[in-house]
């Protein structure tokens, strides 16, 4: 492995690490603003959870990495300038929206960088239309389908706890938050971290690394989860009060089932092979709950706002990566 390689790995990292950083808020957002967890035990608890999830997908598969490796941009025209490009957008946007407090994905960051950096190479035939079309058209569905789980379990569960005196039910789903937020962990990490190895493992098929058959080595596996498992536990602050406060207000009944609903989202889509946005499928599940008990409820106006911030992902992480992929160019030409 030359020195150039061994760099972009640990550029790769970096992001998986920014990632985890950026979207701990999904994690534990809600379990904090519920109080069943300070926020210290909150990240400690969702990032030992989010490794744990390597021993299951594992097992299950890496369907997510095979997604982001080959079928996002033809793996054909991948060298050291398009992933440096693809990870510098998508670094860049996330310490942005981090900055900003804007819960944007992280995934669609990454996404956008790699279209990006293979525009500028080698034009539009090197983007795989299919696997570009089921991740966007992911970007309305996984929050609606969030959103839907959201209200579907909050009905659910009020009416089978509806002759439960309030104590009893805020002591029962206390105990069960617990439960909820370590499954959405392990949802995340098994979505989000394969989405680096992806990349790393199309960094190592271009450079002959892997020999002729595409693959995502146990080391890799092993890093990422463990960089992604350490960006949680530092914790994006600054998005805790947006996804915990801002939305809506919610109790541990509420958590429980935002984080359930979520988590099935999670475990459907990358058995699939979907790689989704964790933020937006949490926000919306979020939005459900919230809405459950009136419309109101949800501060649509907040909504709004991320929606939109969602809308301008790929684009703009597309640009700072296609501005990125340029320069080094340059300086290598």
């Amino acid at each position: 492995m030359t020195l150039e390689i061994f760099f972009l790995v640990f550029l790769a990292l970096v992001f998986d690490f920014l990632n985890g950083f950026h979207d701990s808020a999904n994690a534990i957002a809600t379990i904090v603003s519920t109080r069943v967890l300070t926020p210290r035990q909150a990240v400690l608890w969702a990032g030992c959870f989010e490794f744990l999830s390597l021993v299951i997908f594992f097992f299950i598969g890496l369907h997510v990495a095979n997604t982001v490796g080959k079928g996002i941009i033809d793996i054909h025209i991948v060298n050291n300038e398009v992933i440096f490009g693809a990870l510098m957008g998508a670094c860049s946007w996330n310490i942005i929206t981090w900055y900003f407090g804007i819960p944007t994905s992280s995934s669609h960051a990454l996404i956008g960088g790699m279209i990006g950096s293979a525009l500028v190479k080698a034009g539009p035939k090197a983007l795989v239309a299919a696997g570009i079309i089921k991740t966007v058209s992911f970007i309305f569905i996984s929050p609606l389908v969030g959103l839907v789980l959201g209200v579907i379990l909050g009905r659910l569960v009020y009416w089978l706890f509806r002759h439960s005196s309030p104590y009893k039910v805020d002591f029962f789903f206390r105990k069960g938050q617990l439960f909820s937020a370590a499954l959405y962990s392990m949802g995340h990490g098994g979505n989000d971290a394969q989405k680096t190895m992806g990349i790393i493992a199309s960094l190592l098929f271009s450079a002959g690394l892997l020999g002729e058959k595409f693959y995502v080595p146990v080391w890799v596996m092993v890093a990422c989860f463990a960089a992604i498992s350490c960006g949680i536990m530092f914790g994006g602050w600054r998005i805790v009060k947006t996804m915990g406060q801002k939305i809506a207000k919610l109790k541990p009944v509420d958590g429980f089932c935002a984080e359930t609903g979520a988590a099935m989202m999670l475990f459907t889509a990358t058995f699939f092979g979907v790689p989704v946005s964790t933020t937006q499928t949490i926000t919306g599940s979020i939005m459900g709950v919230g809405s459950r008990r009136r419309l109101s409820a949800v501060k649509w106006g907040v909504a709004g706002n991320i929606v939109v911030a969602w809308i301008i992902t790929i684009p703009c992480s597309a640009a700072i990566a296609a501005l990125a992929y340029g320069v080094a160019h340059t300086i290598r030409g």
